[in-house]
């Protein structure tokens, strides 16, 4: 009869498994959570039950404590595409909505929002993006009449929460669109 080279393991060798199978007994799987990323969309209420439409009016609410002044203006270069950088914030995040590396995880479509409105809705998406630890925000503004256009911007740099924008690139929205990056704890950031 040959030995195989399997018959030279010795005795350490053959309990080193069984030990480790005995020290993680007790451990248990993590499940994973596999919930895709919520779109938000406040013109798009149809599908919410009474309940969701309740928590989204108390969010906003809530949201709405932050006070947009529109007798604010920051200046913004009209040849270049609009973007604002935080001062304490990387330069460099901004350039990567701009590249279109950060896919915004929640969108907020402004078409046909008076002014007042827009600013709650806004002041709410900051305030869930921050509540479900989203890093980037769209803002669809659309052309129009440019009023919101040129209102956005300058409500934005406002908030301490908005860590810069940038004109959203073409698949996001383009000229009619904004990517904001919301600022996060840091040990809650998603990217």
């Amino acid at each position: 009869m040959k030995n195989t080279p399997s018959d030279h393991r010795t005795q350490k060798q053959i309990d080193e498994p069984d030990l480790f199978k005995n020290e993680f007994k007790d451990i248990a799987p993590i499940k994973q959570d596999k919930i895709p990323p919520q779109r938000f969309c406040s013109k798009q209420n149809s599908g919410l039950t009474q309940k969701n439409k309740t928590d989204l009016t108390i969010m906003k609410q809530a949201a709405a404590a932050f006070e947009f002044s529109d007798g604010f203006e920051g200046h913004f270069d009209i040849d270049q595409p609009l973007k604002y950088v935080k001062p304490e914030t990387d330069s460099h995040e901004v350039q990567r909505l701009r590249r279109g590396d950060y896919p915004p995880d929640l969108i907020l479509d402004l078409h046909g929002f008076k002014k007042e409105e827009a600013k709650h809705e806004i002041a709410a998406l900051i305030h869930v993006a921050q509540k479900k630890h989203i890093y980037c925000v769209s803002i669809m503004h659309g052309k129009g009449t440019y009023a919101l256009k040129k209102s956005i911007p300058n409500w934005l740099i406002q908030h301490p929460a908005v860590m810069g924008f940038h004109q959203a690139p073409k698949e996001w929205g383009g000229q009619a669109a904004l990517l904001v990056l919301i600022d996060l704890p840091l040990h809650h950031a998603k990217y």
